[in-house]
């Protein structure tokens, strides 16, 4: 499927980002090519709930979950607008 780059345009002005024609001509040839790789997608022979064929993917063993100290409190806290007592706070969300 071609994409032009009018159409790159379009739908970066519908995320309001904005790109120059250089990288709008750029970006046609990557959104060919997933367009493309979901094309095969649709031709490949599979079912659906088909669980066999990531079964090398699925980790047998799952880590063990360790408790680590981090160090550098201050530069985890260096952008955050309000702290209290070590934490960082944030506006009530829930009422």
């Amino acid at each position: 499927m071609k994409i032009s780059k009018e159409e790159v345009l379009y739908i970066a002005k519908l995320a309001k980002l904005k790109f120059t024609d250089e990288e709008a001509l750029e970006l046609t040839t990557e959104f060919e090519g997933i367009l493309k790789h979901f094309d095969s997608l649709k031709e490949s022979d599979y079912e659906l709930g088909d669980t066999s064929i990531n079964e090398e993917l699925v980790p047998t063993e799952l880590r063990e979950d360790k408790v680590e100290i981090f160090e550098e409190n201050t530069k985890l806290f260096a952008n955050a607008k309000d702290k209290e007592r070590g934490y960082i706070k944030i506006p009530k969300v829930i009422e």
